[in-house]
């Protein structure tokens, strides 16, 4: 298990563009659904990769969490300390399709 260097938000950007380009397909973690959640967190996972999403009013706002199939982890407070959350370097339409997908777990 690799846990010498974090997740970078690049790394879990590019998983969440592999989702939102039917490249991967993410499963939901939790017994709620995003559309029962609201306003808060949601845990899903995709080929080995561990995520928790903050759903803010049906709106992907953030990524609080990602463990990677290696064990590498990664969280906000590192991501923003580096500058940027990795759904702020997701494309409008990557965003929209991510949204989409999680409105239908």
């Amino acid at each position: 298990m690799n846990t010498t260097s974090p997740l970078t938000a690049l790394e879990v950007c590019q998983v969440l563009t592999d989702v939102a380009l039917g490249q991967r397909i993410m499963t939901r973690s939790s017994i709620q659904p995003w559309s029962e959640i609201y306003h808060g967190l949601m845990p899903v996972s995709t080929d080995g990769w561990v995520l928790t999403l903050f759903n803010d009013c049906d709106t992907l706002d953030y990524c609080e969490y990602c463990r990677s199939p290696d064990g590498r982890v990664g969280t906000l407070d590192l991501w923003q300390r580096d500058g940027a959350d990795p759904i702020e370097l997701l494309s409008a339409w990557e965003l929209e399709q991510l949204e989409r997908l999680l409105s239908e777990l």
